[in-house]
């Protein structure tokens, strides 16, 4: 028998979930605003650019994430409205979407969680995904959104239940088994899950949400491409390695969603060194 066959029964109702992710601190409402703003096709340039600056701090991480190298951009960006000149209405909101996402959880929140590492794989996973959606002619700041946000569920966890995140990092030890079979197996959820209840709660599109919930189970989703996307994104980050997580391993691909991005083995290639050179500025950049 497993030795961690008693807390096996530290089981979570979907009930105890919403509970616990109550306890997190409610959103700034300039970034629910934003959030809210992502369903809405008829924001304009004007009406973002005074709704970002009604926070401060995100304007100046805005600005400095669209100066990073990762950008390269000619000239100096200035203001929001420059920003939204080069990047694009829905560039902005993708970067203060991201700004916002990677500002909720702090380390004393966490405890032991590796926020580094959880952030250089989620970014990793986010520039696949939006390089993939393009591919795909899907949304790819969309995608890029929901590729940083794929995994919250897991700071969910690790933030709201401390003991089962716990006993999940020892599952997964003992058992040597990807993260959401060992988080199913002790509590009887998955971070996908959570996540969904989490940017549900926050308020984001329901797709959002949708494909956050499904992106280990692509044929559950009501956004199959999309979900697709987000999957193979996850996959390929885990392959690439952007951790040290001992324990990482590279989660199940499953075929149909491979075959939908129609890559070939030297295009997968070029697409690893891609990813791979942009992604330590862009996690810079992010902060």
């Amino acid at each position: 028998m497993n030795a961690l066959s008693g807390q096996l029964r530290m089981g979570l109702t979907l009930e105890e979930v919403e509970h616990g992710l109550g306890n997190l601190p409610s959103l700034p409402a300039v970034v629910a605003e934003i959030i809210q703003s992502l369903d809405n096709a008829d924001i304009d340039s004007r009406q973002l650019s005074e709704l970002i600056a009604r926070d401060q701090a995100l304007v100046a991480k805005l600005l400095r994430l669209a100066n990073s190298s990762f950008y390269g951009m000619p000239g100096k960006v200035m203001s929001i409205a420059d920003a939204t000149v080069v990047l694009g209405l829905r560039g902005v909101r993708t970067l203060a979407t991201a700004i916002a996402v990677s500002g909720c959880f702090t380390r004393e929140q966490v405890g032991d969680f590796d926020l580094p590492q959880f952030w250089r794989h989620s970014m990793a996973a986010a520039l696949f995904a939006r390089a993939l959606a393009s591919r795909l002619h899907e949304n790819a700041d969309e995608a890029f959104t929901i590729g940083l946000m794929h995994d919250i569920g897991r700071l969910a966890l690790a933030s709201c239940f401390p003991a089962h995140f716990a006993a999940v990092m020892q599952y997964r030890q003992d058992n040597d088994c990807p993260a959401q079979l060992a988080e199913q197996a002790v509590t009887g959820v998955d971070h996908a899950q959570i996540g969904r209840m989490l940017t549900l709660r926050w308020k984001f599109p329901a797709r959002v949400c949708d494909v956050i919930g499904s992106h280990h189970l692509p044929s559950q989703s009501l956004n199959p491409r999309l979900s697709a996307v987000i999957h193979v994104a996850d996959v390929l980050a885990h392959a690439m390695k952007p951790d040290t997580d001992p324990l990482e391993m590279v989660p199940p691909l499953q075929p149909d969603c491979w075959q939908l991005t129609g890559l070939t083995p030297a295009e997968c290639s070029q697409l690893l060194a891609g990813v791979q050179q942009e992604h330590a500025s862009a996690c810079e950049a992010l902060g």
